[in-house]
């Protein structure tokens, strides 16, 4: 832990105790006049329940929602996994935890987040390549909060025209605890300790909440901290690819074989690697909110969040590094000696062609070692005022900012080489490959130094808003509302990068590559193998290799600076009453981009800023039928859109004056449009729980696809001062960017239900089920350039998943345990130059959880938390062939802990 942030911490902690244990001494000096204060009623999952269900039911949209069990105390230790369980809603996970959402089938980019109102955009980022190593999109990272700052999560999942737009997949809202949330002094503390089963340490949970209303003002703070060591080890490959086997002995192979390979017609695993990523993360989330109700007409409302997310991790790596970094070819060592070739001494291959057996002396071997940094802050402050201008009339502002700071500071790597003999088997497994080594992995004398990586890189974002809406109301059962939005987003980032540093000198000789004690240890924390290690900062020490990166290291083509502004206006008249509910309206949206970031010229690197503005009209009609008693049909139809990712806008690029050539990203891409289509019937069950069934359809437009167009150079829109002397804007180029491809659709069932078993005899009244299913469906043509290649399913698409709860409560004690399971989905559709593979993605999993509290009395409960009961395996894989690409696992995490009402 960094010095600075343990003081932080420290004293953080000191004033909540303080807090928490000034407001027991006052309760307790109240006397019987505040025992009735301090009366608090216990609500237990049941209770959360009904609340929920009760948000979906009055609400006029398609939508469900999360209410905490208690104070600061929500259902599951993180909200992306709380989300899992929302009909639609599918989520993937970092070390263990969930991080990003999937919304009907649309991956993270296409879901909006609001946060008191107002949208937000939090980033991580990802220690596996493979996972992506910084989130450069619009997809929010959930694992940035502590579950316990909020109170209430709403995901909605239709559109009106009083909404900000966005997300074509739905928005969810985020809500932290408000003070006149609850009557007079309230509050709660937990305290949690947790282990996981693949990891060192202790884990601990804090959290604490204290609110308190005099009159017409209330305040309350709250503060989450949280501890976590992690462990995620597997194995992997750098994909799959086709070796003609040049460099490599080959005559022990039968000539059958030996001419499959000549001919590449066989395809070898890249890397056969053993892996494992270390993890230790901080997370602390305060809240402060102040209301204040000058008048019966007039209040304010001061809202503040702050949030960290620091990750210490450690990496370790064993592969081979040969010809296509597989374990054949030949291998080099210091003075550039070779030192033989590759030995094949035994072969297997199955149907796919898959050289899926390989015993191999004198491969090339080689070790990695990283330690790595990543750091997000996020703050928000935001203020509303409530104005009841009239009877009829009233008015909201609502003021906010919020900025999200990710940095990486600190990225590096230690390579070593050596050559040995390495078997790797991925018959018995497909999916979880054994290697062996004839030689001690272990020993400092069978390894060199090869080589040092360098990276360091700083992501910022931001919004501004001011929003300022009236309502009307017309009538007992109409109201009008109205509004305008004006709105800011500001990204910006930049990557410093050093490759290779010192692999030529010592692979030549003129820097002594023997490794020295002083920097070598063995890696033991794998349980398949041991294997030599660095000690990354001593390394650099010894070799003198600076690990601060300077203006000289930064990458020109990283830099990307990015304004979005936007202004909005609406109008949407709503009404309900005993027959019908709903809303119809139009919003008016105008977007004005900058994108300025670096285009090389080969000799020069020259700022470009490119511009473009567009403007939608967002129609919206949401209907709701009060059919019969408990019974509600729900139809909507709208239109919303979804703007390009940051990557895609960002201006960054080549161009090659005397091919004629141009690339780039594109800040001239429209958004993605969707008119989305809603039904729905909804039966609830008196106090015993609700059924659902719907149906979605998304009919999309603007799709983002690569491109090669011949175009003047003029309508680029990049400056003529790149161009050679004699070109013109009327000069032809090619143009490699990303545009707006075809339209498309998706279009899925959702099935829902919640019931208590209170109809059955005792003691099983007290059990309940929730469980629900969706299915979605949707398909993309994919270009390569101007050319169609292939159709595909949407990348983040699962085609099934399903959560089910089981429970059993009584007002003593209750357990739940439950299932959340995800079909396959892909990740990355290649172009058809692409070797390796023809598409990626992760196999489909079923994650287990449970839970248990017993309440010791009014005000004291202690808990019980298990997260992935049965170690679930992420396996990704390479090629609709499906082939190992990375398959990891991080074992079960177990929290007990206590929660104390004040």
């Amino acid at each position: 832990m960094k010095p600075q942030l343990t003081k932080r911490y420290l004293t953080l902690a000191i004033l909540a105790g303080i807090a928490s244990t000034s407001s027991s001494i006052f309760a307790a000096e109240q006397g019987e006049q505040a025992q009735e204060m301090e009366n608090i009623v216990v609500k237990g999952f049941r209770q959360s329940l009904l609340k929920n269900r009760d948000v979906k039911r009055d609400s006029l949209m398609v939508q469900d929602s999360i209410v905490a069990e208690d104070i600061a105390d929500f259902p599951d230790l993180n909200l992306a996994e709380s989300l899992q369980r929302v009909p639609g809603v599918t989520i993937t996970r970092e070390g263990g935890e969930g991080r990003q959402i999937s919304l009907r089938g649309l991956g993270p980019d296409f879901t909006r987040v609001e946060l008191n109102g107002l949208d937000v955009l939090a980033t991580s980022g990802s220690s596996m390549d493979s996972r992506g190593q910084a989130n450069r999109s619009r997809g929010f990272d959930f694992n940035v909060f502590a579950s316990e700052l909020f109170s209430q999560i709403d995901v909605k999942k239709s559109f009106s025209a009083s909404m900000e737009e966005g997300g074509i997949g739905g928005t969810v809202a985020l809500r932290p605890s408000k003070p006149f949330d609850y009557d007079g002094l309230k509050g709660a503390i937990s305290a949690q300790v947790g282990s996981n089963s693949m990891a060192y340490g202790t884990s601990p949970r804090l959290a604490g909440l204290i609110s308190n209303t005099w009159d017409n003002f209330g305040a309350l703070f709250s503060l989450a901290y949280s501890k976590r060591d992690t462990m995620e080890q597997g194995t992997n490959t750098y994909r799959w690819r086709p070796l003609d086997g040049a460099g490599s002995d080959l005559s022990a192979l039968d000539q059958a074989t030996q001419d499959k390979v000549a001919n590449k017609e066989l395809r070898f695993a890249r890397g056969n690697r053993y892996s494992a990523w270390e993890n230790e993360q901080e997370r602390l989330g305060i809240t402060s909110a102040f209301q204040y109700k000058a008048t019966d007409n007039l209040s304010f409302d001061l809202d503040i969040l702050y949030a960290e997310l620091n990750n210490d991790k450690n990496e370790h790596h064993i592969a081979t590094r040969g010809a296509g970094l597989s374990g054949l070819g030949g291998s080099t060592t210091a003075g550039g000696q070779t030192v033989g070739g590759a030995v094949v001494n035994e072969l297997r291959y199955n149907e796919n062609g898959e050289a899926v057996y390989t015993d191999i002396s004198n491969a090339t071997l080689a070790t990695e070692s990283r330690v790595q940094q990543m750091d997000t802050t996020f703050s928000q402050v935001s203020f509303l005022t409530n104005w009841q201008l009239s009877e009829s009339t009233a008015l909201k502002l609502l003021l906010g900012h919020s900025e999200n700071e990710f940095t990486i500071p600190v990225s590096d790597k230690v390579f070593y080489e050596g050559f040995g003999r390495v078997t790797s088997d991925y018959v018995q497994d497909r999916f979880y490959a054994k290697h062996t080594y004839d030689f001690d992995t272990a020993a400092i004398d069978n390894w060199k130094m090869h080589e040092f990586d360098l990276d360091e890189s700083e992501q910022n974002s931001s919004y501004d808003t001011i929003k300022l809406s009236f309502n009307t109301f017309l009538g007992d059962t109409g109201e009008l509302k109205y509004g305008v939005l004006n709105k800011k987003f500001s990204s910006d980032g930049k990557e410093y990068q050093v490759k290779d540093a010192l692999k030529g000198e010592l692979e030549s000789g003129a820097i002594d590559n023997s490794l020295d004690a002083s920097f070598f240890s063995v890696y033991s924390g794998h349980d398949k193998a041991n294997w030599a290690a660095a000690n990354v900062d001593k390394a650099q020490d010894y070799f003198a290799v600076n690990p601060a990166l300077t203006e000289q290291d930064l990458q020109i083509n990283s830099i990307y600076d990015l304004t979005e502004e936007t202004r909005a206006a609406w109008l949407e008249y709503q009404w309900q009453n005993d027959l019908f509910g709903g809303n119809v309206g139009v919003r008016y949206v105008q977007t004005d981009i900058t994108s300025t970031g670096y285009i090389s010229t080969g000799s020069d690197n020259v700022e470009t800023q490119v511009e473009q503005d567009y403007a939608e009209l967002l129609p919206s009609l949401n209907v709701v039928w009060y059919a019969a008693e408990g019974v509600q049909l729900r139809g909507s139809i709208s239109k919303n859109l979804t703007r390009p990712s940051l990557a895609s806008l960002a201006i960054s690029g080549s161009v090659n004056t005397d091919k004629l050539e141009l690339s780039s990203g594109n800040p001239g891409l429209s958004p993605y449009e969707s008119i989305n289509y809603d039904t729905a019937i909804e039966w609830y069950i008196d106090d015993t729980g609700f059924i659902t069934a719907g149906l979605f359809y998304k009919d999309i437009d603007n799709f983002v696809i690569g491109s090669s167009t011949k175009m003047p150079y003029g309508q680029t829109g990049f400056s003529e001062a790149l161009l050679a002397p004699g070109q013109t804007a009327a000069t032809e180029f090619t143009y490699y960017t990303s545009v707006n491809g075809e339209k498309t659709s998706i279009q899925g069932l959702e099935l829902g239900g919640q019931l208590d078993f209170t109809f059955l005899p005792a003691p099983f009244n007290n059990m309940g089920v929730i469980a629900n299913y969706t299915y979605a469906d949707g398909d993309m043509d994919y270009y390569d350039g101007d050319e169609y290649f292939t159709t595909k399913a949407f990348p983040g698409l699962s085609e099934h998943s399903a959560n089910a709860t089981l429970y059993y409560e009584t007002e003593q004690w209750g357990m739940r345990v439950s299932s959340s399971y995800r079909s396959e989905y892909l990740t990355e559709i290649a172009s058809p130059s692409d070797s390796d593979q023809d598409e990626a993605g992760f196999h489909g999993t079923t994650y287990v959880d449970f839970s248990a509290f017993y309440n010791i009395s009014e005000k004291l409960k202690v808990t019980f938390e298990a997260v992935n009961l049965t170690n679930q395996r992420e396996e990704q894989y390479s090629d609709s062939d499906d082939r190992l690409y990375n398959t990891t696992e991080f074992g079960s995490t177990y929290y007990v802990g206590v929660n104390y009402q004040l």
